[in-house]
């Protein structure tokens, strides 16, 4: 892709924007920031409009992407009709992931799905580190893919996690080995319907050349139904059943079968909580191996790996009541698994902006598990209504006054779980945010109870 003198949109000033910039900058095109939000409220700007950026911002308006001869949209770029309208008039509309590729060498290992993306990219990561190689960890989880074209050598690896709003706007990009963990309906204030989601995903399945490897999740209906376009065997990892070729569990055990099956570690030793880190430890354990790690370096991995900050991350205990912030809960499958990961009575934490989904499966899973369901946020009144006559709720107005409120409705031996199903946009930059805001004040409750001994 000759860059050189083009004229390049860049949609979206955030983390990945700047990245962008700079690639592009390096390879001498004529480049043009588009941003919704006032200049104001850019960091940056004053920097690269000294290196020559050009920006307009307030608005993304259609006539300036109709002079581009290129746009490149940022991650969480929904398809604004502008950009659409642009593309339907022949402007190439690309995504940062795409605008890399032809630029990167070594080899690529993509995670993607609806839960558990960052915490097996950065166990796969991980593993491959332990077992000696030049890995990169790159994506949504950090630093942008295309940040690291001019650091990537031929014999390096590079782990990237990726979001359907990086695949939508993909022609080309592919991964040498690609790993599909789960899909529920997700992010469809965006995508509109779970179709669309589901498409976006699988633009990294079609778009696999001869030799490529291709992991799915063997319980999954929606992805498992994409073996019959497969010519070659896939890769498999499973909770539920034996699989001819991938990783699967028997009993207690996770075994690996590329040939002969192999043990490779009891559950037991796993630190993470929930029956769905055990689905990510095998789908990690099997790219890994894939890409050539020891079986030693994977285990040794399992067996040290103790989580993300914002993912069943059990903050402290209190005179026996465990908080546990899962902050990174975006979706309702995500806070079901959350809930299904405790066997201890639940006082739930949900809310924050809805993302387009159905709250009414929680309705089974608060039954005998949740005792009290405190909301907080915009989609607030929508959980109430779909959660009616379950279990008790109660709103509140501040995280304060939820995790006090949690404090003396639980008991010794109860948990405290903010597993919100929301994301967290309606009053947060991020879940990041969200979560430590949460763990500041279980912190607060925590001194205030030990000052009252």
């Amino acid at each position: 892709m000759e860059l050189k003198n083009k004229k390049v949109v860049v949609v979206g000033f955030g983390l990945t924007g700047q990245a962008v910039c700079d690639f592009l900058l390096s390879q001498e095109a004529s480049v043009l920031v588009s941003d919704k939000k006032p200049e104001s409220e850019l960091d940056r700007v004053n920097v690269y409009k000294a290196r020559g950026v050009h920006f307009d911002t307030g608005a993304n308006r259609l006539e300036i992407l109709l002079q581009a001869d290129l746009v490149v949209l940022s991650p969480g770029v929904p398809p604004l009709p502008e950009v659409m309208a642009a593309r339907e008039k022949g402007i190439k509309v690309i995504s940062e992931i795409e605008l890399a590729y032809p630029y990167l060498q070594g080899k690529l290992i993509g995670i993607t799905g609806s839960n558990g993306k960052t915490t097996t990219t950065t166990l796969v990561y991980s593993m491959l580190k332990k077992a000696g190689f030049r890995v990169h960890l790159t994506g949504n989880i950090g630093r942008p893919l295309i940040s690291f074209v001019s650091k990537v050598k031929p014999d390096h690896l590079v782990v990237t996690e990726l979001s359907s709003f990086q695949l939508e706007f993909t022609e080309k990009f592919r991964t040498d080995i690609s790993v599909f963990l789960n899909v529920s309906p997700n992010h469809l204030d965006w995508h509109k319907t779970f179709d669309s989601y589901l498409q976006a995903k699988k633009k990294l399945f079609d778009h696999r050349q001869p030799g490529d490897q291709v992991i799915i999740n063997r319980d999954d209906p929606h992805l498992w139904a994409w073996r019959q376009e497969e010519k070659q065997e896939l890769y498999a990892f499973s909770r539920k059943h034996s699989v001819p070729r991938g990783c699967y569990l028997q009993g207690s055990q996770i075994n690996l079968k590329l040939g002969e099956e192999i043990p490779v570690i009891d559950v037991k030793e796993i630190r993470l909580r929930g029956v769905h880190n055990q689905e990510n430890v095998m789908a990690a354990t099997l790219a890994a191996c894939l890409a050539g790690a020891s079986l030693r370096s994977i285990r040794q991995t399992i067996r040290s790996f103790r989580g993300l900050e914002h993912r069943l991350e059990e903050v402290r205990k209190i005179k026996g009541v465990l908080f546990v912030n899962d902050s990174k809960a975006t979706t309702v499958d995500a806070t079901l698994k959350a809930i299904d990961s405790f066997n201890q009575p639940i006082i739930l934490i949900l809310g924050g902006r809805d993302k387009g989904g159905d709250f009414a499966p929680l309705r089974r899973a608060l039954k005998g598990k949740v005792k009290q369901v405190l909301l907080i946020g915009e989609a607030r009144e929508k959980i109430k209504q779909a959660l009616q006559g379950v279990c008790p709720v109660k709103e509140a107005s501040s995280f304060r006054e939820l995790v006090e409120g949690a404090y003396l409705l639980a008991r010794p031996e109860e948990v405290v779980l903010l597993s919100p199903a929301c994301t967290s946009w309606d009053m947060f930059k991020n879940f990041e945010e969200r979560g430590r805001l949460f763990k500041r004040e279980v912190n607060r409750l925590a001194r205030k109870v030990q000052e009252k001994r």
